[in-house]
């Protein structure tokens, strides 16, 4: 699909900010899906209204559109949200604009999913899409029902499962874990083994130029990760690299960590810094993504860049 047509939505999110630059940069026509002219994003040149919650009047804004690339929905940051809302705009939407893309004779539909279809925020083995998802929370089980959606549309479709993703503009817990490692004191986090995936903005953006380049039929999730996985130490010593500072890690025993944060009513928080969620991305290089960044260097680059 060289020079194609894309359509894209959450076109003024986090991700879908830098995905309509780094698409655009190569050389893909990206139309922007908008629900209100109000909120145009920087460096968009084809924009259209529409709502992809009543996707059936959606002929005009997917006429002549190679492919779709839908990153609009809740995030897994909203949870507390009711799970009606998550089936509402994650499930419901996206196979409306599916069906409403094959009236429209589009060719590939790109669904950014989540490892969180796959597992809950933790899981001591290895993430593979062979194994049996089992999300554990509305955002999870929300993403994992839109791709069984996809299945039963008859175009062409991937679900991208995305690690953490990291870059300008991030926010949630890789926001926190950023405000860490600016702050001038030592952590007490040397100490923790637990390894986690990541996946920068470039590297997802190259993900999807390789999905949308595939000859043949997808019609299956892939999950999508960076090379190399990190623990909270490593990521921190990578960040505190970019700022031109060292470590300061202090190698506090787990135990002594866990009942200081439990004290401070921030378990759950030990709970995400001390155990693993790794994901093995093999099934999308087999098609030829070739990630350019590792975590380490993606977040050392990361905080040079940031003031």
């Amino acid at each position: 699909m060289a020079n194609a047509r894309l359509a894209l939505t959450g076109g003024t999110g986090f991700i879908g900010q830098h995905l309509l630059r780094a698409l655009t940069r190569r050389g893909y026509q990206v139309r922007v899906l908008l629900r209100r002219p109000t909120i145009l994003p920087a460096d968009c040149t084809s924009a259209v209204i529409g709502d992809i919650a009543r996707p059936q009047n959606m002929a005009q804004a997917l006429a002549d559109v190679d492919a779709i690339i839908h990153s609009a929905g809740l995030s897994v940051a909203a949870s507390g949200r009711p799970e009606d809302d998550y089936r509402v705009l994650n499930v419901e939407a996206t196979i409306g604009l599916a069906r409403a893309a094959q009236r429209a004779g589009v060719r590939r539909f790109v669904f950014i999913s989540s490892l969180r279809a796959q597992s809950g925020p933790t899981d001591p083995r290895p993430l593979t899409e062979k194994m049996e998802p089992q999300p554990t929370d509305a955002f999870g089980r929300s993403k994992l029902a839109a791709e069984q959606g996809l299945a039963t549309v008859g175009l062409d479709w991937v679900a991208l499962r995305l690690a953490t993703v990291y870059g300008p503009g991030v926010t949630g817990n890789m926001a926190r874990l950023i405000q860490l490692a600016r702050s001038p004191w030592p952590l007490p986090l040397g100490a923790l083994a637990a390894r986690r995936s990541l996946l920068s903005l470039d590297n997802l953006a190259d993900a999807i130029d390789c999905v949308l380049k595939v000859d043949g039929t997808l019609r299956r999730p892939l999950i999508v990760a960076d090379p190399g996985v990190l623990t909270v130490g490593e990521m921190i010593t990578a960040m505190r690299r970019g700022l031109g500072r060292g470590p300061g890690l202090v190698p506090m025993p787990p135990p002594i960590l866990k009942a200081m944060l439990r004290a401070a009513g921030r378990e759950e928080a030990y709970e995400r810094l001390a155990a693993p969620l790794t994901a093995v991305p093999s099934a999308l290089v087999h098609l030829g993504w070739h990630p350019a960044v590792t975590s380490a260097a993606g977040l050392e680059q990361l905080m040079r860049g940031s003031p």
